[in-house]
């Protein structure tokens, strides 16, 4: 079985739980709420059902991201994953503001609950059911990478803390005979309508697509740089297709020496490489040659990256390569997104190599910092 398919089978059975669990918990929350006229515990069963559509939809879009690639989509259909994500988001914040116009309502016209020793039994059952639920749902969703259990999980989390802020106002009311259902009522629409943003705003930017996994681009590179022949790998690239599928492009910096057949040798063995070992499809690789042959050029280079490391901003110089027939500098500098002036910046270097060597052709390319 492939890893894929087993990934695929961990999230239905995890959401199929969950479905059963808050189907379950909805129906007695719902006849407890109407029994005890109390807005809160309806409230509660509401965002119980709205849970359950949302492991229907993860289910729903972990078999659709499981589509094979064809002529349309040749990338495959991963990134639904963050689309079903996006709509759970959407189903949280749409439950959060029914919660909350119902709320209101009842803060203008309000109800004396009835509380039965045997109504609130059934929510402590279900806060402890919650968590439990919760944490299993989302750790499940950290161990294989989906943003839609971790969404699941963390509303359930949230749902236990709610449904624990119900028994409190039934506390109080049963104590000191003040009612605060509808005021809590509000205050767990608030707390939903504020989770269902931040689960949106999260899903959002990764559809945008975000920097690479700092850890997995180091891997990457550490794989690319242990063969001899590599000298560095720079400008990697990593294209998002979904939870754990991942395209991407790199330069790699070799010595002026090899051949052409030694170096699509070395460009094969290293796509091999980084596919087996990270899962990673590397569509390019680009190639920085390096002076071994003139003295000079090397002494050049320090000094180049002497002048460019001394500006602000500047994070690395590399891919540099000096050719005396065409009297040429290459090289590129990877600039901080904290620049004010990608422009003024590059003028600046330009401007101090040009000084120091007037006599060779530039040319500079500025790199973003990816990783």
């Amino acid at each position: 079985m492939s890893e894929q398919v087993s990934r695929d089978r961990i999230i239905v059975r995890t959401s199929v739980i969950g479905i059963l669990a808050n189907v379950f918990l909805a129906a007695f929350k719902a006849v407890i709420g109407f029994t005890s006229n109390s807005i809160a515990i309806v409230m509660d069963a509401v965002n119980n059902l709205s849970d359950a559509a949302s492991s229907v939809i993860t289910i729903v879009g972990t078999k659709l991201a499981g589509k094979e690639p064809d002529k349309k989509h040749p990338f495959g259909y991963g990134r639904i994953e963050y689309l079903s994500a996006m709509v759970i988001s959407l189903l949280v914040l749409y439950a959060g503001v029914t919660a909350f116009v119902e709320s209101v309502k009842k803060i203008i016209h309000p109800d004396t609950p009835d509380y039965s020793a045997a109504a609130l039994i059934i929510v402590a059952v279900a806060v402890l059911i919650k968590i439990i639920l919760g944490f299993y749902v989302r750790k499940t969703g950290e161990k294989v990478n989906s943003d839609s259990l971790i969404n699941s999980g963390k509303d359930a989390t949230m749902d236990a803390i709610i449904s624990a802020s119900t028994l409190v106002a039934a506390g109080i009311y049963l104590i000191f005979h003040i009612s605060l259902e509808a005021w809590l009522g509000a205050v767990i629409a608030a707390v939903i309508i504020k989770s269902g943003i931040e689960m949106l705003r999260e899903t959002l930017s990764k559809i945008l697509g975000e920097r690479a996994d700092e850890q997995l681009a180091k891997d990457i590179k550490a794989t690319i740089n242990s063969y001899p022949q590599i000298s560095g790998a720079y400008d990697l690239v990593l294209h998002n297709y979904g939870p754990e599928s991942y395209n991407g492009s790199v330069h790699i910096e070799v010595p002026d020496t090899l051949s052409a057949d030694d170096l699509d040798k070395l460009i094969r063995k290293v796509t091999v490489d980084v596919l087996q070992k990270h899962d990673v499809i590397l569509t390019a690789i680009g190639v920085y040659s390096y002076n071994t042959k003139d003295a000079n050029a090397i002494a050049i280079r320090d000094k180049v990256a002497q002048i460019v490391k001394a500006e602000p901003h500047v994070l690395e110089m590399h891919g540099f390569y000096l050719d005396q027939v065409e009297k040429t500098i290459r090289f590129d500098v990877v600039v901080s997104f904290d620049a004010k002036s990608r422009k003024q910046l590059y003028q600046n270097i330009y401007e101090k190599v040009h000084r120091e060597y007037p006599e060779y052709t530039l040319q500079i390319a500025m790199d973003l910092d990816f990783q």
